[in-house]
């Protein structure tokens, strides 16, 4: 059995319409998936009813946060799509995006580079409002601006290039708050390998329940560490691709298994 714990679709910032990507996700032989987009359960409704007869979908999305100046990104899974407080929580962290996104353009006007919010939103086709800087990175691709999406952030983008603008976040206990309240587990989407140990006690203390252990690019001895350390703060082990879209490679090309997720496999039912 193949599962990815992490794909983003329209919804957010991903290039599939939740439905594409529940149906290409079968076709590249997954049997497991989590729509995790970025603050919002939007596309899990679409993605559920597509995936009827074809694969298991589990509802989720990733809570952006900050902490001390920087990202901490929560993973919510097996939450109630349509709970109020998750509700609530899309409405003003959509407010939060956009207002970012106006800053991010003004830094590039700036620069002489002219791209307007309505190239932005046609990068967000079915983004629900939750604009993110890969829709700003595909327009400066789009409009010659760029010739690759790596580019883009690493020229303008990334994180203390000429365009890059801090967003004002909720903290990592507030998403932890939140993600339980909508009936979910709350997991650390791609902790850093280097000074994890005492961050990853620090939000087990706030509650947090999993640790994001597999992903792409992280070489085995580095998985076994994080597993390791998950397990011996009593944490879920999850993995997941990040997956966005052609761009972050094929999609199924990563996986994990029942055996190494076994926590996450038995409460879906595996």
């Amino acid at each position: 059995m193949r599962i990815d714990l992490h794909l983003h679709s329209t919804a957010s910032d991903g290039g599939l319409p939740p439905g594409e990507l529940v149906r290409a996700a079968a076709r590249a032989g997954l049997d497991v998936i989590a729509l995790a987009d970025h603050d919002t359960t939007a596309g899990v409704g679409e993605a559920l009813r597509a995936a009827e007869g074809l694969l298991r979908v589990v509802p989720a999305l990733e809570v952006s946060t900050t902490e001390q100046g920087s990202e901490i990104h929560i993973l919510g899974y097996f939450v109630d799509p349509e709970h109020a407080a998750l509700r609530e929580h899309t409405r003003a962290a959509a407010a939060r995006r956009t207002d970012r996104i106006h800053a991010m353009l003004q830094r590039l006007r700036a620069l002489g580079i002219h791209i307007s919010l309505d190239d932005v939103l046609a990068e967000a086709s079915g983004s629900t409002g939750i604009l993110g800087r890969p829709h700003v990175a595909r327009a400066l691709v789009r409009h010659g601006y760029a010739p690759t999406l790596d580019h883009a952030f690493d020229q303008y983008l990334g994180d203390g290039r000429p365009a890059f603008e801090p967003m004002d976040l909720i903290a990592p206990s507030h998403a932890i708050e939140l993600i339980h309240l909508a009936g979910g587990l709350a997991v650390w989407a791609h902790p850093p390998l280097d000074g994890v140990e005492p961050e990853a006690r620090r939000l087990a203390a706030l509650g947090l329940d999993g640790l994001e252990c597999f992903r792409p690019r992280v070489p085995p001895d580095d998985a076994r560490r994080l597993r390791e350390l998950a397990r011996g703060l009593g944490l879920l082990v999850t993995g997941g691709s990040d997956w966005h879209g052609a761009w972050s490679g094929a999609l199924g090309a990563f996986h994990v298994t029942p055996e190494e997720v076994p926590d996450i496999a038995e409460r879906a039912g595996l």
